[in-house]
């Protein structure tokens, strides 16, 4: 579902995070407006892991989640995980898949391949390099790792308390200079 050249997407992402996404591999998500909502990125970043596979980058959606963030959404998901067992299983069986996808890029990419003892350490971490499953690090994460296909309970939570996923007003068009 490619609308615009690599080139305008790099553009385009790096604007929303406002800063270089020096291991930005593939749009895992767009909007309805064609634009990047989630990232897929690299787990190696200038040499260093970079445990984050799924970023989001949508400004509507960050801004959105942050929201939550500041209601205490955070602590809401802590204490859901430690009362509700099908949900922390749930929860975990994300992490798992996340660190199944992460290691899977350093079989896919030769150039990942001499960065075996981060490769060693990324599979003792979580979504986002959490290691404690019972904590929730950001709820970005988790709706990141949801929007690209992770069934991933606090992102879908998360989705479901937002209600509209996309913006109604083109936000990211800006970023194309036009």
């Amino acid at each position: 579902m490619e609308f615009f050249s690599n080139k305008v997407l790099n553009t385009i992402v790096n604007k929303q995070l406002q800063v270089e996404a020096t291991n930005f591999n593939k749009v895992a998500y767009f909007c309805v407006y064609k634009f990047p909502v989630v990232i897929e990125s690299l787990p190696i970043k200038n040499g260093k892991p970079f445990p984050t596979i799924y970023y989001l980058t949508c400004p509507y959606l960050i801004r959105k989640i942050s929201k939550l963030e500041e209601k205490g959404y955070i602590k809401y998901f802590e204490g859901k995980i430690e009362k509700d067992e099908d949900f922390k299983k749930k929860l975990f069986l994300a992490h798992q898949e996340i660190i199944r996808r992460r290691d899977g890029f350093f079989e896919k990419y030769q150039e990942l391949s001499k960065y075996t003892e981060w490769r060693k350490k990324l599979l003792e971490v979580g979504t986002g390099g959490i290691k404690d499953w019972t904590k929730v690090k950001c709820l970005h994460l988790h709706t990141a790792d949801y929007l690209a296909g992770v069934e991933n309970p606090i992102g879908e939570e998360v989705m479901k308390l937002i209600g509209e996923i996309n913006c109604g007003d083109k936000y990211c068009k800006k970023f194309l200079g036009v």
